[in-house]
């Protein structure tokens, strides 16, 4: 009977030690880090600056690796058939919620599929405006577009953040603002800088040149409050209250993979957005470095994310492009 009781108690001993030991020694080799877009985007310039600076915190090389294509269901489905064993990880941005909720058969669930790490960036987007349009505020373009229904248009890429952005103003507003649908944002704001169509929901980096030269009107910020890069204008949650729509950038990992790991991970990326050199170069570019308060936490933003754009996409009745 002895015996049984220390053979019990050595395994129980040997069970709660591992995670401490894993934490030690993790990582023992170089960690993947797939992010799911060509090379150049903001996700990968982001996710490259970061795991740079991830590996100088855990002393092995975080190597970058672009699997992109089909909306970046690609690199994704590559990840979450991946081993659990911590040396795996996915780089995500918001497609990440919204391709499921495209489709009418979703290629992974953003909820259970991939567990959360941490958030590591916030992209704010930016309402801008020809200058034809008579509207200097968010008000006064609720008011124009309620007095001309389906008279304006807006310039989006399908399914994309600024896409569903769009529909969620409109819903909000209560107002009838046409989509011109293009293959890309690049192209859509090129024609609401030549007048061709009314406005845009846009990337602050992308439109901030042309705002600041006056050939787009800038009418409100997507955050919950005012961009530092442009202080005057007003978050559009001023006007409409409980408006938000900020474009993500995190890191996930395979279903399975130890807490050990997913914590030490989070207290690294932590860490690494704090850093003022990096805070500084992204804010140019109107992206502000930041972490989740815990994976948990992070789990519970997807979740709420993907139901409250999920309701955003059917109510519009987006498809995938």
């Amino acid at each position: 009977m002895r015996n049984c009781f220390g053979w019990a108690a050595t395994v129980t001993l040997c069970i709660c030690a591992a995670p401490v030991s894993l934490a030690q020694t993790y990582p023992t080799k170089p960690i993947r880090l797939v992010v799911p877009v060509a090379p150049g985007g903001n996700l990968d310039i982001v996710s490259r600056a970061v795991a740079e600076r991830l590996t100088e915190a855990v002393g092995r090389p975080l190597l970058v690796e672009n699997k992109a294509g089909a909306n970046s269901i690609i690199g994704t489905d590559f990840v979450i058939r991946a081993a659990p064993d911590g040396y795996t990880f996915l780089m995500i941005a918001s497609t990440y919620i919204i391709t499921p909720s495209l489709m009418s058969k979703p290629p992974y669930d953003p909820v259970r599929d991939l567990s959360g790490v941490s958030l590591f960036a916030w992209i704010p987007q930016i309402l801008v405006m020809h200058p034809s349009v008579p509207a200097r505020s968010v008000k006064d373009l609720i008011s124009f577009a309620k007095a001309n229904p389906g008279k304006l248009n807006y310039g989006t890429s399908g399914g994309s953040g600024s896409h569903v952005a769009s529909e969620l103003f409109k819903r909000l507003a209560g107002v009838d603002i046409t989509p011109i649908l293009y293959k890309g944002l690049a192209p859509a704001l090129v024609d609401v800088l030549g007048g061709h169509v009314s406005m845009m929901i846009d990337t602050v980096s992308t439109s901030s040149s042309h705002v600041r030269e006056g050939k787009v009107r800038a009418l409100g910020v997507t955050s919950p409050a005012r961009s530092a890069l442009f202080p005057d204008v007003p978050a559009i949650a001023e006007t409409i209250p409980g408006y938000e729509s900020r474009i993500f950038n995190a890191m996930m990992a395979p279903v399975g993979t130890p807490k050990a790991v997913i914590d030490r991970m989070h207290r690294e990326i932590a860490k690494v957005v704090q850093i003022a050199e990096l805070q500084n170069r992204f804010a140019q570019q109107g992206v502000e470095m930041t972490a989740s308060a815990s994976p948990e936490q992070f789990d519970e933003f997807i979740k709420s994310d993907y139901e409250r754009w999920s309701r955003v996409i059917k109510d519009a009745g987006i498809k995938a492009e």
